[in-house]
């Protein structure tokens, strides 16, 4: 069984004692240590790397935003606060989720269950990691299933990932660097502005590439693998 090492930081004794009081009920987890301020927090996770941190954001002196910024081997962050308004900040800094105050058990356990997933994930072998793709969406982390993508659109430094059978996602990241997180057998750039699954063209007809849900446009760059494809069919 997996062990994740966790701590939380919270200026608030009872929020603390309520986190300790979840993360107990998860033989996965441990909880080395608990802190009453971002201060000591911080000098513990210099010296004792973590694999996950329960952070408040609304602390005196520093903030949990400020103090996950200034960490050079960051942890997944699960943030908890009481104020919506911190969400976007917690986004940028790639959260793995954000609890609102006062936490409820069943919301923290899928933040948890999320932490788990994407630390086996990470930490699985690379043949293993072809199944799913994490991105961050909605001030969380998404999990998304490769079989479910039809393909994936440039929106300028976002991208929107179109799926078959769950919502299109939207997210902050280049197109190149979603195409490096993907398996090459299974996906193909075909413009500047389009990834597509190979597996979910039903046809091409003059650089037009025909999807069940969409019409996709293919670049000269591209037509080298609209040959292949056509090659084989």
């Amino acid at each position: 069984m997996i062990k994740l090492k966790c701590i939380a930081i919270d200026d608030e004794p009872l929020a603390l004692r309520l986190i300790a009081r979840y993360v107990h009920q998860f033989p996965e987890l441990q909880l080395v240590q608990t802190f009453e301020d971002a201060v000591s927090g911080g000098e513990y996770l210099k010296n004792s790397p973590v694999d996950l941190l329960f952070l408040d954001i609304n602390m005196p002196d520093i903030s949990g935003i400020q103090l996950a910024r200034s960490l050079e081997t960051r942890p997944m962050i699960i943030f908890t606060t009481a104020y919506k308004k911190f969400a976007f900040e917690g986004f940028e800094l790639e959260a793995l989720d954000y609890l609102l105050k006062p936490i409820d058990a069943k919301r923290f356990a899928k933040a948890v269950e999320k932490a788990i997933e994407y630390f086996r994930y990470k930490n699985a072998a690379p043949e293993k990691q072809e199944t799913s793709l994490y991105v961050y969406s909605e001030y969380r982390m998404i999990k998304i299933n490769l079989d479910d993508i039809e393909y994936i659109e440039s929106m300028e430094d976002y991208i929107k990932i179109h799926q078959q059978n769950a919502k299109t996602i939207l997210t902050l990241m280049p197109l190149k660097k979603v195409l490096e997180k993907l398996p090459a057998d299974k996906f193909q750039r075909v413009h500047r502005s389009f990834i597509v699954a190979v597996d979910k063209i039903r046809s091409i007809h003059n650089r037009k590439i025909q999807l069940a849900g969409a019409e996709l446009p293919v670049s000269e760059t591209y037509m080298d693998f609209v040959r292949k494809w056509m090659k084989f069919k």
